[in-house]
């Protein structure tokens, strides 16, 4: 038998063995703790230890299991909560209390629970790998589709289950494979989690994922299969940022990766989602929502593998046809894992201390974002949002500048915003978005003919104020001529009434496309409306004192979402007055 010859924190090493593989799945020591073998030679077998180490002694044995790391996929994953190696940490609670105890050992799903299953197959027919031939409610918002695994050669249906209750580990259906032999179908499934799964065609990313916050919507959007990282210094409103996007993208389901984060935020995140209503639903928003939780205060090596296991969940529902949004958080601390394990291995350090595979590991986890055509014919999409923790908020440390290189869209939370009480904090000058592009024809067609025109039209006034006031700061805004006053008047409405939003306003926190359209335009018509009253002789101060600046910045509370039709009003009373400074000039024409 195999036994312990070294221990340093979650490394452990065995000597003079042959019985391991590369990445194969391991049990340490007398409580059988969950570990992963990473490093593989004729002297020694080095392995990773999930759970912790306390109390584990040279000598104890270390036995394999053969297979990879895993993920268990089936019904029961919605509305669930585990830690980083998919254990469910209620199950465990009941267990061992609140600390987690080592070597606890629990399945990852429910095996009693029994579900309503409904068979789409029938005895004759073939089924090829990715075929679905069961379909369960597992929550009353997603309907779980049961997937012949990847990893099968498929072949001809022999046996079929009448429609009925059956739990996860029950057999549905039998096939013969080409070779003769039979498979038994299961509603569940094993997959490993550093493995993507496969996909019959990466289709073009040209659809946004719709949030409801204005500065995403419009100044940097993001496309459903796309990636996106969110970097801000402590107390930047990274987190918040994503409970929002959590709670209202329109994606199907939303896998939240607490990945090495505080215990209360993560609380914060079970009772928040289980009090909100889901506006697509009219259901708890955790009827469609997967938690995974390695905090501060749980194994390191945990919180490396937690990121590839958010990753297996929410491709296995993608390949169902559902589209989903990952919310990482944080990134950061996942890098500050692999750092810590490199180090324990004795690793040459790199920038930082990182480890020198920092950008292929960051890679590998963005790029398995994407919008696919599924092996069982349909579409479904993985988003990801990455937070990002840059100590002092410096963006050119490794971490934020390697995302940087493998995601198309940045949003630079601002210290300054966020302690100005400006929320979202995102910075539009530093924020991008390289899926504008892709995604003109969608807002064309869907929202406005004319919606990139005046999305551009509001970008250059905010570049045009970023520049002017650097001459404000050195010379005061009163040497600058009047169009040039207007314009910073018109950015500050921008400022405050478009990108600013509140989260705790029934009418604000989500904004439809169609409105944030409107707001745009109206603001960009104030502009040309006091443009041309400029040019017809009527002051600035007449212009910007008319008391439209304010009614523009409150229009978001007092145009709700559901009545676009108060635009119009707005426009020709704004025309009307406007005209009037003019003395009557065609101000509108």
């Amino acid at each position: 038998m195999d036994k312990i010859y070294s221990i340093n924190g979650p490394v452990v090493k065995v000597r003079g063995t042959r019985s391991f593989s590369m990445m194969e799945m391991v049990f340490v020591g007398n409580k059988r703790l969950i570990s992963e073998v990473i490093g593989v030679n004729s002297g020694f077998t080095t392995i990773q230890v999930y759970e912790g180490t306390t109390g584990l002694m040279p000598g104890e044995p270390v036995v394999g299991t053969g297979a990879p790391m895993s993920a268990l996929l089936g019904p029961g994953i919605i509305t669930n909560i585990f830690d980083g190696i998919e254990r469910p940490l209620r199950s465990l609670a009941e267990l061992s209390g609140a600390f987690i105890g080592d070597g606890t050992a629990v399945s990852s799903l429910d095996t009693e629970k029994k579900f309503s299953v409904t068979l789409t197959v029938n005895v004759g027919d073939r089924l090829a790998p990715g075929e679905i031939y069961c379909t369960c409610p597992e929550t009353p918002v997603v309907i779980h589709k049961c997937m012949l695994s990847p990893l099968s050669k498929g072949g001809e249906v022999v046996w079929a289950a009448p429609d009925g209750e059956y739990s996860i580990n029950d057999t549905v259906v039998k096939i013969k494979t080409d070779r003769g032999e039979t498979e038994e179908l299961t509603l569940c499934q094993r997959w490993p989690i550093r493995t993507p799964r496969p996909s019959k065609e990466r289709l073009p990313i040209d659809r946004p994922l719709i949030t409801g916050q204005r500065v995403i919507d419009t100044v940097a959007p993001i496309a459903k299969g796309g990636t996106a990282a969110i970097p801000g210094g402590f107390g930047t409103g990274k987190t918040m940022t994503q409970h929002q996007l959590a709670k209202w993208c329109d994606a199907d389901i939303i896998v939240y990766i607490g990945c090495g984060e505080r215990g209360n935020e993560m609380t914060q995140v079970l009772e928040e989602f289980s009090e909100l209503i889901d506006p697509r639903t009219g259901r708890p928003l955790t009827d469609r929502t997967v938690l995974i939780a390695n905090t501060s205060n749980m194994p390191v090596a945990a919180r490396e593998a937690s990121i590839y296991t958010g990753i297996t969940l929410a491709e296995y529902y993608r390949d169902m046809g559902y589209h989903i949004a990952i919310m990482a958080d944080s990134t950061s601390r996942w890098a500050e894992a692999l750092r810590e394990l490199s180090g324990r291995l004795e690793e040459m350090p790199a920038e930082e201390g990182f480890p020198a595979y920092l950008p292929s590991r960051i890679s590998e986890f963005y790029e398995r974002a994407g919008y696919v055509k599924t092996l069982s014919g349909g579409e479904g999409s993985v988003s990801i949002i990455g937070a990002v923790s840059p100590q002092g908020s410096d963006f050119s440390e490794p971490v934020t500048q390697n995302t940087k290189r493998f995601v198309r869209c940045f949003w630079a939370l601002d210290k300054a915003l966020a302690y100005a009480r400006h929320y979202p904090a995102i910075n539009w000058t530093s924020s991008y978005s390289e899926y504008t592009d892709d995604l003109a024809a969608y807002y064309k067609k869907n929202v406005a003919p004319d919606f990139m025109e005046v999305r551009q039209q509001i970008s250059n006034i905010l570049v045009e104020e970023n520049a002017l006031m650097e001459i404000v700061k050195l010379m005061g805004a009163d040497v600058l001529p009047d169009d040039q006053k207007l314009l910073i008047e018109t950015a500050r409405v921008i400022r405050v009434g478009f990108l600013q939003q509140n989260a705790y306003h029934k009418d604000d926190t989500y904004v439809p496309l169609e409105k944030q359209y409107r707001m745009m335009k109206l603001i960009v018509r104030f502009f040309e409306l006091g443009k041309k009253a400029l040019a017809e002789g009527a002051s600035v101060t007449a212009v910007t004192g008319s008391g439209w600046c304010e009614k523009l910045i409150k229009m978001k509370y007092d145009i709700p979402n559901d009545d676009p039709g108060m635009f119009d009003s707005y426009t020709s009373d704004m025309e009307r007055e406007l005209t009037v400074l003019t003395g009557g000039a065609a101000v509108g024409a």
